[in-house]
């Protein structure tokens, strides 16, 4: 496996909307495996084939949900293992009306945040790695994630969506949970 190199604002590629995949080939495989590593490395959850400079409909997410009961800090609990997901030509079939109001960030327009109106939670159809089709239902930030990423296959920047930008402090402390990488 080897690291890709992140593609940074103002690349064209990430206004482009990407192409879809139809070969399934062990480069294809490869691809993934490099793109799951890029991600774990960069620290993100999420990273889009457009982030790496490729016009491919791909992307790959990893996240934990978080337990319902994490308030109470007397009981200390096993983290919840994280979930990998690899969508290859997304498409959001079905949206929640409501939405929520959240803070992300990304890899490819580091130190900015935003706050972002999203659907609460949706349904994406996709390909998974192997090309078999799969539907996914997430709620809340794996929701916030799906929507971002696949964003990002469209040519579309969180910022184009934000209410409000800002620039992270060199001593201010990022909140992993609630920032999308």
């Amino acid at each position: 496996m080897a690291l890709k190199k992140i593609v940074y604002l103002p690349d064209p590629i990430l206004r482009r909307k990407a192409k879809p995949i139809t070969k399934f080939d062990t480069n294809l495989q490869k691809l993934i495996d490099d793109m799951i590593e890029t991600m774990r490395e960069a620290p993100g959850v999420g990273l889009a084939a457009p982030q790496i400079g490729l016009s491919q409909q791909l992307a790959v997410i990893e996240y934990a949900e978080e337990d319902e009961n994490d308030d109470d800090e007397t009981e200390k609990k096993p983290a919840k293992p994280k979930k990998l997901f690899v969508i290859i030509n997304p498409e959001i079939i079905k949206a929640s009306e409501e939405t929520v109001v959240g803070v992300e960030g990304c890899l490819s327009l580091p130190g900015i945040v935003g706050e972002v109106e999203r659907h609460e939670s949706v349904q994406v159809k996709a390909l998974n790695r192997h090309g078999k089709p799969v539907k996914i239902k997430a709620d809340g930030w794996l929701a916030r994630i799906f929507q971002h990423e696949i964003d990002h296959l469209n040519g579309l920047m969180y910022t184009e969506k934000a209410t409000k930008l800002w620039k992270m402090q060199d001593d201010q402390e990022e909140d992993e949970e609630e920032i999308i990488e």
